[in-house]
């Protein structure tokens, strides 16, 4: 049986002026052309060759010696290169175009752009693509806890995060919870599998664990820090959305970063509306000290700042 969409070996059943036609067998009637011009030299009736099926711009069943960059059920990203006014078309490798309908888009594609995409037969049996990717993907990867992958965002949700097409193949999530950061559709992240669901499906994080981020989330806060002429314009009492909008990490992960910024030069500081509204926006180191405690203090902070600048 010849298949749409998929790459097989057949048989040169007869040579004509214009290619060859090629079956499984001799004498089959299910025949499929191969033009002239895709013919290896020296093919003769019986001979094997590897062939895609698909169909021409008359919409006849027709074979090529050419790869595709997907088949039918398979994922690539594809390159736009046209859009027209009932869909937009992709570069699949092939002579003919793959067509993106509008309905199978999930948001707008322009001309040029890359894609992640799926093939698919639509209800005449002709070839298209869609975005609608998540059917495609398989659940059972070769990865395990702790593994870093590599995979394209797919979709994003504000209330489940971002979905991830993890090897262009494999389904994968980076739960709300740890998806922080300005990321948009298309976009390639790296990532840690942090579980691997029953399912098969993966748990993801585009972030470190807790003990390897906090260093960097603690220079991050030093830089906004240095933005503000040396003031934390926050405090504890700040909610955990503008905390992910202005530092683009959790609360919890803030606190962490703040946290290491103190110990480690261990030197203590209150949040300067412990003193009431006109302390807001700044902090208070305590003076009920030694000239020779403070002095001994602010030399540690000095060095601190200059070790994050550094």
């Amino acid at each position: 049986m010849i298949e749409l969409g998929k790459k097989q070996t057949l048989e040169v059943v007869k040579k004509v002026e214009f290619g060859v036609y090629l079956a499984e067998e001799a004498d089959s009637t299910d025949k499929v052309l191969l033009p002239k011009k895709q013919v290896p030299e020296g093919a003769e009736e019986g001979t094997q060759i590897e062939v895609f099926i698909y169909r021409d711009s008359k919409d006849r069943l027709i074979a090529t010696t050419a790869t595709p960059k997907l088949t039918l059920g398979e994922l690539a990203v594809l390159t736009v290169k046209e859009v027209g006014k009932i869909g937009a078309f992709l570069d699949c490798g092939l002579e003919k175009d793959l067509f993106l309908p509008f309905k199978q888009q999930t948001r707008k594609v322009r001309t040029g752009e890359e894609v992640l995409v799926a093939m698919y037969a639509d209800k005449s049996n002709r070839l298209c693509a869609t975005m609608n990717v998540y059917q495609y993907l398989k659940k059972e990867s070769p990865y395990a806890k702790e593994d870093t992958v590599r995979g394209v965002i797919y979709e994003i949700s504000k209330n489940f995060g971002a979905f991830v097409a993890v090897d262009f193949q494999y389904s994968g999530l980076i739960p709300a919870k740890e998806f922080h950061g300005e990321y948009e559709i298309g976009d390639v992240v790296e990532a840690r599998v942090t579980a691997v669901k029953p399912d098969g499906k993966l748990d993801l994080s585009i972030r470190q664990k807790a003990h390897l981020q906090m260093d960097e989330d603690a220079e991050y806060v030093m830089s906004v820090i240095d933005e503000f002429d040396g003031v934390l314009p926050f405090n504890d009492k700040v909610s955990p959305e503008i905390i992910q909008r202005e530092f683009k990490m959790s609360k919890n992960a803030f606190k962490r970063a703040v946290g290491k910024l103190l110990k480690e030069e261990k030197v203590a500081v209150v949040p300067g509306t412990a003193f009431g509204q006109g302390g807001e926006g700044f902090i208070r180191a305590s003076y009920c000290y030694s000239v020779e405690h403070i002095i001994k203090a602010l030399k540690r902070i000095e060095e601190f700042v200059n070790e994050l600048n550094n």
